[in-house]
């Protein structure tokens, strides 16, 4: 029986799966978004409020 195979390392490879779903994840909803007109910036004080982390002026 053979050792298992890593891209990484045995640690790093989840860690490295779930930094690369929620990248695509990311670049998906930003792409969408552009589509309907809105801007980087309105797309991140969206994400902000909903994360419950909205600056206040």
């Amino acid at each position: 029986m053979s050792p298992p195979a890593y891209i990484i390392s045995r640690v790093a490879d989840p860690i490295f799966g779930v930094f690369i779903g929620v990248s695509a994840a990311v670049m998906r909803i930003n792409r969408e978004e552009k589509e309907k007109g809105k801007t980087t910036q309105d797309i991140v004080e969206a994400a902000r409020r909903r994360l419950g982390f909205a600056t206040r002026s």
